[in-house]
């Protein structure tokens, strides 16, 4: 018992040691692997001609050419309008119109809106004393999300520099997959048939939901910043999450598209319907194209990785968590429809008689 009970022990103090080592990092080397399971067909391919470190190679550089070059643009131009957003109240050089009439005919808060909007509109530093201090929280947490903004950014390029490096070493990690989960479920073929669920779900996920939702929100942040909107960077953020959380990206583009008919040139703007139009009916082809690699999941679980993974760690989990809540959804599922030991269905009511 003695013996026992020193090796659980040394075990539980090694365990402990490496988590507290891998746990800081450990979205980044989940995401890392998960863009590892999605790109190692590919790199098969690829390794063909170009051997194994130069495919990872190239798959590396146009990765972050391609994929995270738009999204470092993006979240630049994003934290640009925080930071010159809390300068102007800073520094007291924010302009606004004077409030619309139908505001002050809004039930219970139009009165009282209309009186703090016209106050800042023309008044600003008394606004400012009167209200300032309901202003201070916002604005510092305005100012820590965009100094972590440059954190994500890091982040994905590392992610993205190690998923390169881990494709080389797939063979490698399919064989120790495979191994660690014949040792759990005690057969080999059970083994084999999760680590191909695990990777078909992977990359169902991560191309049929991240990957539409990234090609179709760096579509309309071309046509958002072409168009010369200030607010472009935040724009294609809010339109990756709304991709991602498989929201309709009407909901985001009609705004839009108003205002822009309301402030430019009528051509440009016909310009611009049309090619949010184009983006918008992409949908239909990409995601049956790429979703049909995978497992369909439902679109809670979807829902609930996104936002957890935001809480959790930010940007990078905006793309973790999905996966991850998938795969183990995913994983339950199958665990669910096999039969237990004593060989019956687990649908049957044990009660039940055979029938005659």
């Amino acid at each position: 018992m003695i013996d026992n009970v020193l090796r659980i022990g040394l075990v539980g103090v090694l365990v402990y040691a490496c988590a507290r080592i891998v746990l800081p990092f450990a979205f980044i080397l989940m995401w890392s692997a998960i863009l590892a399971v999605m790109l190692y067909p590919l790199h098969l391919r690829l390794a063909t001609r170009l051997g194994d470190r130069g495919s990872a190679l190239l798959i590396g550089l146009i990765g972050v050419a391609v994929i995270l070059g738009p999204l470092v643009i993006t979240i630049t131009s994003l934290a640009t309008s925080i930071y010159s957003l809390i300068s102007n109240v800073e520094s007291q050089n924010v302009g606004l119109p004077p409030p619309p009439l139908w505001l002050d005919g809004t039930p219970l808060v139009g009165r009282k809106l209309t009186e703090i909007w016209t106050l800042v509109a023309t008044n600003l530093p008394a606004a400012l004393t009167q209200y300032g201090h309901l202003m201070s929280k916002p604005l510092a947490w305005l100012a820590s999300f965009a100094g972590g903004l440059a954190i994500a950014e890091l982040s994905l390029v590392l992610s993205f520099a190690i998923a390169a490096v881990l494709v080389i070493y797939g063979k490698g990690a399919i064989e120790f997959a495979r191994r660690f989960l014949e040792r759990v479920t005690g057969s080999r073929e059970r083994a084999v048939q999760l680590v191909a669920l695990t990777a078909a779900t992977i990359r169902g996920v991560a191309l049929g939901v991240i990957g539409v939702a990234l090609i179709q929100s760096v579509l309309l942040g071309i046509g958002f910043f072409a168009i010369g909107l200030q607010a472009a960077g935040p724009l294609t953020l809010i339109a990756l999450l709304l991709g991602i959380m498989q929201v309709p990206l009407i909901l985001l583009t009609l705004p839009v598209v108003g205002y822009v008919f309301a402030t430019e040139a009528t051509q440009p703007a016909l310009i611009f319907l049309v090619w949010n139009v184009i983006v918008g009916l992409s949908d239909n082809i990409l995601r049956p194209l790429m979703l049909g690699r995978g497992v369909e999941v439902p679109m809670p679980v979807i829902l609930m990785g996104v936002i957890g993974g935001m809480i959790v760690d930010g940007l990078v989990g905006l793309f973790v968590g999905p996966v991850l809540l998938a795969v183990s959804y995913v994983l339950l599922l199958e665990w669910l429809r096999q039969r237990p030991a004593d060989g019956r269905n687990p649908d049957e009511n044990p009660n039940d008689e055979p029938a005659s």
